[in-house]
């Protein structure tokens, strides 16, 4: 069993999600920022790459104190369960992921990452599953999460564990923000990067959930029909 996984991301007009240095860059709105607060306030958890805590350090807190005493009253912690996909440990252990924040905190990790950098992140509040042996397994670590009572969990990407969930048809969901702009770059991340499919018949296909004007862009939400 798995949990319903969902993907959030923003992404420009041209589908990058960050620029080609890999630097965030703002690209939707105050309107947007609430929504995605309240995507997290519903989520039992929050999945990110190792990619996107060294360039962005995000806390994936839930920013509301109206959503964190909603949580708490519900007998839930203020934030949802914090998910680092780490093959090999390199999460610093000063990240905010691990500074900001009540709530636990999982890092996917595998029999290759040094021992002294896993006791580390143990030593800094974060839990260990090991699932795999150079690569994170994510089916087996999905099935893991779903154990923990893990429902309903959030994927903020970046590209590559996107490419990693959908090529392995782990997701269930894709909500979109797309901006009005154009970053280019042929090494700029997008939606999802990783190998690709090899043609229209194997790739991800997509049923239309809604379309709503939002900010300066709008966001769309795609159910995965397999």
């Amino acid at each position: 069993m798995h949990p319903y996984v969902f993907i959030n991301a923003a992404m420009s007009a041209d589908g990058k999600i960050s620029t080609h240095e890999r630097k965030q860059v703002p690209i939707s709105g105050d309107s947007d920022f609430q929504r995605v607060d309240q995507l997290k306030f519903g989520a039992d958890a929050i999945m990110v790459g190792i990619g996107t805590i060294l360039s962005d350090d995000p806390s994936l807190t839930v920013k509301s104190e109206e959503f964190r005493r909603k949580r708490l009253n519900s007998g839930e912690d203020e934030n949802p369960i914090r998910i680092v996909v780490d093959s090999f440990a390199k999460t610093p252990v000063d990240s905010d992921i691990l500074r900001k924040g009540s709530g636990r905190r999982v890092i996917l990790t595998t029999r290759s990452a040094p021992p002294e950098r896993l006791d580390a992140l143990s030593a800094a509040g974060a839990e260990i599953m090991v699932v795999g042996d150079h690569r994170v397994d994510l089916g087996v670590a999905l099935e893991r999460l779903h154990e923990m009572g893990i429902r309903r969990l959030m994927v903020e990407g970046g590209g590559r564990l996107n490419w990693g969930l959908i090529s392995q048809g782990l997701v269930d969901e894709i909500h979109v923000y797309i901006g009005n702009m154009i970053l280019g770059g042929d090494s700029a991340p997008t939606l999802a990067d990783g190998s690709g499919f090899a043609d229209s018949k194997t790739a991800c296909r997509l049923e239309l959930i809604s379309c709503e004007v939002m900010d300066i862009g709008i966001v769309v939400k795609w159910r995965v029909t397999k």
